[in-house]
């Protein structure tokens, strides 16, 4: 048996190909959207892609399921469980078939059995592998998609949060219970291999490693400490994090199957007249990709601050509209990069690109305040841009809390006749509020350098709120 991973950082996301060496034929678990990576490694290790599996309806990212039946012919399996409100809406031109607990699918010699191991969500299926090929009868893994993670278990409550949903949070954390007992009678040997890993919204406490053992979680992840409902229940549902608003689009999305990557790439713009020139024909949003110190300095008005980090990806979801045409500010050896970042979460309108020379012409600058200066403010209103969970630990009294993510929606609760600072854990968050206040009118917007940590290691009064 053939075995190998792939993991997009950006979207902190795992998916996997296994092949069957005596048949050469191959499965791939959760394909990303770019499925070259996929292509690749079956071409060079003479696979031909057969199987395509999905263990749900993914919230976090456009899933690559037709892309990649689309250029192998490969079949896709996807879930038939779940309530008749959260079924797959597959275009019947794709190979599809659909399982439930029960169902196997083989590939060559490599067995799978399908679980299903609702929680996260109704349909939520997960994998059980068995290496017939190397004469085993017992299993070696299961892949678990957002089931469980290395360290935690993937949370009850996207479908009410993104999807308006009500009432699925509660009972999805009852039938996850049910769940982790089920895995819990698995061989401590078996292999877990999850969906995602440390950065994903998908659970709360996730590990930064990539595999586990059914034996190692029962011992060590909190979820699999837990023998009573109630308990388990309360604390499943505590402290769970701000679910991204692009999560709606992409349980749309992948219901119905992702349509396959644009062929048009987008065009290079030369100049800030023709960049002036294009936003006169359709209204955009600019992104600079650029580090946030570079776009302090100066920067095109009107613009956002995106670095191209990790982080990149889930903030773009989280602050660009599915609805407007994207310019974007980007080195031409990162462009590759920042276009495959936003369109793994179907991002596809990207208009046009320019490059920093062209954003340093511009006169938009934003004003950095040391603690010394803030100290001496009088009159401002100060929007901690941190998560719930940070804003619970620690904060300063006179704060008003406006999530960085949610911050376009609470535009109204924020004053234009004072001053505005803006602060977050350390500076990076901030600077993207920054630039979202200036570019919807707000003028008198200060960053915070160091945020909430400077304050603390200054001894700067805060207080607790639970």
């Amino acid at each position: 048996m053939f075995f190998t991973s792939f993991l997009d950082e950006k979207l902190a996301h795992y998916s996997y190909l296994v092949g069957c060496q005596k048949t050469g034929e191959a499965i791939v678990i959760d394909p990303s959207r770019y499925v070259n990576q996929y292509l690749n490694v079956a071409e060079k290790e003479g696979f031909s892609i057969s199987a395509i599996v999905e263990t749900h309806i993914h919230a976090d990212f456009l899933s690559g399921s037709t892309e990649l039946s689309e250029q192998s012919g490969a079949k896709i399996y996807l879930s038939d469980e779940g309530d008749e409100n959260w079924k797959y809406q597959f275009n019947p031109r794709y190979n599809t078939e659909l399982v439930k607990e029960g169902s196997v699918i083989q590939v060559g010699n490599v067995k799978i059995d399908v679980w299903h191991t609702p929680g996260h969500t109704p349909e939520s299926i997960s994998f059980v592998l068995t290496d017939q090929g190397g004469g085993s009868s017992v299993p070696m893994g299961i892949f678990t998609g957002d089931f469980v993670f290395v360290g935690d278990i993937g949370r009850p409550d996207l479908l009410e949060k993104v999807a308006a949903m009500e009432g699925t949070a509660q009972a999805g954390a009852k039938t996850m219970f049910q769940s982790v007992r089920k895995f819990k009678e698995l061989p401590d040997h078996v292999l877990v291999w999850p969906a995602h890993g440390a950065g994903s919204a998908c659970g709360k406490s996730l590990g930064a490693v990539p595999l586990s053992t059914v034996g190692y979680e029962k011992a060590n992840n909190w979820a699999l400490q837990i023998d009573h409902e109630d308990e388990f229940v309360k604390e499943l549902m505590t402290d769970q994090p701000e679910a991204p608003k692009y999560f709606a689009m992409m349980k749309k999305l992948n219901k119905e199957g992702a349509s396959l990557l644009p062929k048009e790439k987008p065009h290079l713009i030369h100049s800030i007249n023709e960049m002036e020139s294009e936003m006169k024909k359709e209204k955009m949003v600019i992104v600079d990709t650029r580090p946030s110190d570079q776009f302090f300095k100066n920067h095109i008005e009107g613009s956002l601050t995106i670095p191209l980090n990790k982080s990149f990806t889930n903030w773009a979801g989280w602050l660009l509209s599915y609805k407007k045409p994207i310019l974007v500010i980007v080195k031409e050896e990162e462009e590759q990069e920042m276009v495959k970042a936003l369109q793994s979460i179907g991002l596809d309108q990207i208009k046009a690109v320019f490059r920093p020379e062209i954003a340093e012409q511009g006169n938009g600058t934003v004003k950095q305040l040391t603690v010394d200066e803030f100290q001496n403010l009088t009159e401002y209103q100060l929007i901690d841009v941190r998560n719930d969970s940070e804003w619970k630990e620690g904060h300063l009294p006179e704060a008003e809390h406006i999530m960085l993510g949610t911050l376009t929606d609470r535009l109204a609760n924020i004053s234009k006749d004072k001053q505005l600072v803006v602060q977050c854990q350390a500076g990076g968050r901030s600077a993207i509020a920054s630039s979202i206040l200036q570019a919807n009118g707000f003028g008198d917007v200060y960053n915070l350098q160091g945020g909430y940590e400077e304050l603390v290691k200054r001894e700067i009064s805060v207080s607790c709120h639970v």
